[in-house]
């Protein structure tokens, strides 16, 4: 019978490993596009600066302070 217990441990824990190792993948993708919309955002940064502003602060109609 003790078998049996060692066996259902074992499948439990591998379950669990399966788990986190989803969890990790997950947060690596999340990561991974954090950091390509950060680089995006960088290296737009200097192409927009020269550009106008499309709005102006007359063109609000809500101002938050």
């Amino acid at each position: 019978m003790e078998g049996v217990d060692v066996v259902r441990e074992l499948m439990r824990i591998e379950k669990k490993l399966e788990h986190i190792e989803k969890l990790l993948n997950e947060l690596l993708e999340t990561e991974e596009s954090y950091a390509l919309m950060k680089l995006s955002e960088e290296s737009l940064k200097g192409f927009l600066e020269d550009e106008p502003d499309l709005y102006s602060e007359r063109d609000l109609k809500v101002r938050y302070r």
